[in-house]
């Protein structure tokens, strides 16, 4: 049975400034840098086959960090735009309670959380699934099936659109999920 490990990356510059990131290239904060040695220590007992992840740097300087401390940086990384997080459009680069104070916590958490509602000039999730769910089938379920355990580090709305997609969550429930940074999810398959 091969297992499919799911990997938020770690605290980028901007999360901890609590800033709309989505498709600006951030570096990861010294706190998440900090991050490496306990999430390598609960990723240590799984044998990992092959890692994907999308170029934003925070995503390969996690994968990075991740292979060294485990001592596999000899593993296979698939690097696709198609895993990129949600677009923010507008709002990238804003505060986020700046933002909620001018729209509202209510429309804030719609576009940031909600199935079909982009932000301004921005993607849904709806949009950010269309384009890693046929990622998915085409590569990563491909490697599962041939019984490889698949690493996947990625940012938080490609995650939730991917978790969505496995776990059929229903549109209007995918609100309610939240991955913070450093988290890891397992799924076997």
């Amino acid at each position: 049975m091969a297992k499919l490990i799911l990997l938020r990356h770690f605290q980028s510059q901007w999360n901890k400034e609590n800033r709309f990131t989505g498709w600006t290239d951030i570096p990861l904060s010294k706190e998440g840098i900090d991050q490496t040695e306990e999430v390598a220590s609960k990723l240590s007992g799984f044998k990992i086959d092959k890692v994907y992840t999308s170029p934003l740097m925070r995503n390969k300087e996690t994968v990075s960090l991740i292979l060294e401390n485990l001592g596999k940086k000899d593993l296979p990384v698939v690097i696709d735009k198609a895993l990129n997080e949600r677009n923010y459009g507008k709002l990238q680069g804003l505060n986020k309670d700046e933002i909620k104070m001018k729209y509202g916590e209510n429309q804030v958490k719609l576009w940031r959380r909600s199935w079909d509602q982009a932000p301004p000039e921005g993607e849904s999730l709806k949009d950010v699934f269309e384009r890693v769910v046929p990622f998915y089938r085409k590569y990563i379920e491909k490697d599962l099936k041939e019984e490889k355990n698949v690493l996947v580090v990625d940012s938080h709305n490609s995650l939730r659109a991917l978790i969505k997609y496995l776990k059929n969550i229903p549109d209007e429930d995918i609100i309610n999920l939240e991955i913070s940074t450093g988290s890891i999810k397992e799924y076997n398959l």
